[in-house]
């Protein structure tokens, strides 16, 4: 099988890449990027001399550059968007265009090259904030927050109308909060392991009360890989790691500070909470275990292995953080 995989340059993209060229020898990846802040090639530098793999580098945005890096493919996981809430207040334009707009031209793609298959990977923030004990089913309501879950919200409900007027042969994926190798810093796990490592301030919000439910991001890879082959057209499918007990930020924050050990004296309290930021994320994947899928790696396990990453490649992200987002981040998070 030969998978167009777009936003292959960036976090989950990346790993998911890797995951199929390990898993699947005769599958074959074409990574279509942009390159944006968090698009970066360096995630796949082991695997950039492989024969299976290929690099494009455009827009989804770009019609005429999306189509002809479509030729010959088989399926396409369509991964590419602006993907963090905190940028998307600070500027929600490119939010709009990358994730409704480059998402109807890979629709549109997937039509006219008559294309088996379209996973649409989308995000458990489009249901908003769920009151504890409930969990988000497939067929709950959507209520985003914040630019960035009403732009993927928006997404959702384009291929949703393209398989009801058009048939088009697509599914989607609605993820829980990942972690794991290779994330960009902006996120509260990379950033609070690499700023505990640099012995610089943790910032939690409200004392740290929000839930998450953490999945580690080669079990949200394998959920992914599920679908794409044993998924049903026109299905939306939760992809969660299930924390029982639930975990919140705080109890996250000093699990980061016992593994790179350090004290609580890096936690730098922040009154109340940011703009667009939900109480609580829980998603129920009974549908996607019906399947044969289950997480299996748990928060202890995958947060120990990540932490042991970013110890053990602290160029890479000392690269990253001395680039572009070093000013964004002064301007949102102070020095």
């Amino acid at each position: 099988m030969k998978i167009l995989i777009t936003g292959g340059a960036g976090f989950i993209g990346s790993n998911f890449i890797k995951y199929i060229l390990k898993n699947y020898p005769d599958d074959s990846i074409v990574n279509f990027d942009k390159l944006t802040y968090a698009g970066n090639l360096e995630n796949l530098k082991d695997i950039e001399s492989d024969s299976r793999y290929s690099f494009v580098q455009g827009d989804i945005c770009d019609y005429k550059a999306i189509c002809k890096a479509s030729e010959g493919v088989d399926s396409v996981v369509h991964f590419a968007a602006e993907s963090h809430v905190d940028r998307s207040i600070h500027s929600s334009k490119e939010f709009l265009d990358t994730n409704i707009l480059g998402t109807q031209n890979v629709i549109d793609v997937v039509r006219e090259f008559k294309i088996s298959k379209l996973i649409h990977i989308s995000t458990d923030e489009v249901y908003g904030d769920v009151v504890a004990p409930e969990k988000s089913t497939e067929i709950s309501p959507i209520f985003p927050s914040s630019p960035y879950s009403a732009a993927k919200a928006g997404s959702d409900m384009i291929v949703l109308a393209a398989i009801r007027t058009h048939d088009l042969p697509a599914m989607i994926t609605r993820g829980s909060n990942n972690y794991g190798p290779f994330q960009f810093p902006e996120k509260i796990i990379p950033l609070f392991v690499t700023n505990a490592l640099t012995d610089k301030k943790l910032p939690l919000y409200d004392g740290g009360t929000q839930i998450r439910d953490w999945l580690y991001v080669e079990d949200h890879c394998t959920g992914i890989d599920t679908v794409l082959r044993k998924g049903k057209i026109g299905e939306i499918y939760n992809v969660g790691a299930h924390q029982d007990p639930e975990i919140t930020n705080k109890e996250l924050t000093e699990m980061i500070l016992k593994l790179t050990g350090k004290s609580d004296d890096l936690i730098e309290p922040v009154e109340g909470l940011r703009p667009g930021h939900d109480q609580r994320y829980s998603i129920d994947s009974s549908k996607l275990q019906s399947l044969g899928w289950k997480p299996s790696v748990t928060l202890e396990e995958g947060l120990k292995q990540t932490v042991e990453w970013y110890k053990e490649n602290k160029d890479w992200w000392e690269r990253v953080k001395s680039g572009e987002y070093k000013q964004y981040y002064k301007e949102h998070y102070g020095n």
